[in-house]
């Protein structure tokens, strides 16, 4: 769902809290908010990308610095928040300071661990990095004034800048043998290749310059164009050129021919690390891999019972080789996908008042994967709006090679990516008033991917999935995710290859197989994070059960719903305190 932040603008993002008014001088609150509004100060000076999409445009016209001094500065201000928030008594909070108070010592000490693990020697994974985040660029600053074009400019001329520095992570990473995977780099390099253009018309980044808003004077327009066309021309193409040697030429032949984390230095106690910081419980990977398989045969009946419901009277496996063979089951084109998930986003919307009490203001709207980062890239994803609302978010649809795609599981994918998933969840935390800005700013996966798999099961409790196929499709997604703890864990705890993982997911998924491949290479290089789907989702499942065997006739949906998403992106013990009081609360 989520964008792949490098560790420095995850730490940044931690400390995304502001002032409050100030009550006694050597008020415990007081001093909470003092320091959140330090952090927060910090956080806008050290990424302007982080101001900008706040809405905070002075330093418009620049790019972070990630110099390793950089990245140490940053980490010992980590550290001195946390010894500054040891220094509050907690119990003299209130109960909102008392929940902020937790999420950010939960973030900010992972923060800390991620840095002093070395994570920052990769941001990459196998279908997302930071050459492709800043071809978003055009869609993430503001363009309606000259000024915002020449800050624009002055961004695509730092580019070389921020790319070296970017590189020279990486080749640390390739110094001390904390690298990607050499087995999912296949085709990785057309991410890159896709930027280095002949022509600077041809670029994505010369787009805001073809069609100019009415607010840019027309005097201006001819002039900005031939700075845009340069700059591109001078700055960006090349720095895509240099990556992409360095790509060829260092990365890819010196990256690790091993598959797993803990083949790292210190791999084990990093993977063990990684499920901490994705799942935020303490689970150990054997546990893991134990739930995964009982979900795995728990989902696998439901299956089969399915399965009698087509009358389809051969095998599971004979199924599933019908399901992605059989041409009603695939889109006849890109565009034929988009229209049908935009059908099943639009179903959905009018279903909404049913689940919730309060629905966000902003809208969503659906759009396919850009074609540069299509081929690598998910069947899905959410793109939040920006902070300060100046946009829609938008549910991406990849509709590279449709023949690959299946419509049986486009009602869950929409479920889970626009609404009552990804969308509904991030749109309602950024409206939120009364709480910080990283309360509703930053994703904790567990809960955000908790809640998007949980939604689509929602489907079922307002007349999706009457067709057994689309239902079917619906469980393969489950189950997908099921077998995502055992996949994981396997991978990167238990050893397994690249193929044995593939073959798994093949056999107890309806997943074509091209999706299996990425999805696989996507687990390879992102060790621990698709472990946070249905562990987040199991949570919150066991807590609406909670609730309802405690309330009986009290129990809303609707007030429930409301309570999960009211509480903003929080790791899971904390939801489950926060969902206690609630229940405590409407016993009365």
């Amino acid at each position: 769902m989520r964008n792949i932040l490098v560790p420095l603008l995850a730490a940044l993002l931690l400390a995304a809290l502001p002032a409050t008014p100030a009550r006694a001088a050597d008020d415990d609150a007081t001093r909470l908010a003092t320091l959140f509004a330090d952090a927060w100060e910090f956080a806008l000076a050290e990424d302007p990308l982080l101001a900008t999409s706040v809405g905070d445009n002075r330093a418009n016209d620049r790019l972070p610095s990630l110099t390793r001094d950089d990245l140490a500065r940053r980490n010992a201000f980590d550290r001195k928040c946390l010894d500054r928030l040891a220094g509050i008594d907690r119990a003299k909070l209130s109960a909102t300071d008392r929940t902020s108070y937790d999420v950010f010592r939960w973030q900010t000490a992972n923060s800390i661990e991620a840095y002093d693990r070395g994570t920052w020697r990769c941001s990459l994974t196998g279908d997302w990095g930071y050459h492709m985040e800043f071809a978003q660029l055009p869609s993430n600053v503001p363009l309606a004034t000259t000024k915002d074009y020449e800050n624009y400019i002055a961004r695509l001329r730092d580019f070389p800048r921020y790319n070296r520095e970017q590189i020279a992570l990486l080749a640390e990473g390739l110094r001390t043998g904390f690298t990607l995977p050499r087995i999912v780099l296949d085709g990785y390099d057309k991410t890159i290749t896709a930027h280095i253009v002949a022509d600077p018309a041809e670029s994505v980044f010369f787009k805001p310059f073809a069609e100019f808003p009415q607010s840019v004077p027309a005097a201006d327009r001819a002039r900005l164009a031939d700075a845009g066309r340069a700059a591109i021309r001078e700055a960006v193409v090349p720095a895509y050129r240099e990556l992409f040697d360095f790509w060829i030429k260092q990365y890819v032949p010196r990256a690790r021919t091993t598959t797993a984390a803990s083949d790292l230095p210190d791999g084990r106690e990093y993977y063990r690390f990684l499920i901490r910081q994705f799942t935020t419980l303490d689970l150990t990977p054997e546990k893991i891999h134990e739930l995964g398989l009982a979900e795995v045969a728990r989902i696998h009946a439901e299956m089969e019972a399915v399965i009698r419901q087509t009358g389809f009277a051969g095998s599971f496996a004979e199924f599933l080789t019908f399901l992605r063979t059989d041409p009603r089951f695939r889109p006849s084109s890109g565009d034929a996908l988009l229209r049908e998930a935009s059908w099943i986003a639009k179903r959905m919307d009018g279903q909404l008042p049913l689940l919730f009490g309060k629905l966000p203001r902003l809208p969503y709207g659906v759009q396919p994967v850009p074609a540069d980062v299509a081929p690598k890239f998910t069947g899905g994803r959410y793109i939040p709006a920006p902070a300060d609302g100046s946009r829609a978010g938008f549910y991406w649809v990849n509709t590279y090679k449709p023949e690959g795609r299946t419509l049986y599981t486009l009602e869950a994918l929409t479920l889970h990516e626009a609404v009552p998933g990804h969308h509904l969840q991030f749109a309602l935390a950024r409206e939120m008033t009364g709480l910080p800005p990283f309360r509703r700013l930053v994703s904790v996966d567990a809960y955000s991917e908790g809640w998007a798999l949980y939604s689509e099961r929602l489907g079922l409790e307002v007349g999706f999935y009457q067709d057994p196929y689309s239902n079917f499709g619906r469980l393969t997604y489950e189950m997908w995710r099921a077998c995502r703890l055992v996949v994981d864990t396997g991978i990167h705890y238990y050893g397994w290859t690249r193929q044995q993982a593939m073959d798994y997911l093949a056999s107890n998924t309806a997943l074509s197989l091209h999706e299996c491949e990425t999805e696989t290479d996507r687990y390879i290089s992102w060790p621990g994070q698709a472990l946070a789907y249905k562990i987040g989702e199991l949570k919150i499942r066991e807590l609406r059960a909670r609730a309802e065997k405690a309330l009986g006739p009290r129990f809303d949906i609707r007030a429930f719903h409301d309570a999960v998403l009211g509480t903003g992106p929080v790791p899971l013990a904390i939801l489950e305190s926060e969902i206690d009081a609630w229940i405590a609360a409407n016993r009365q």
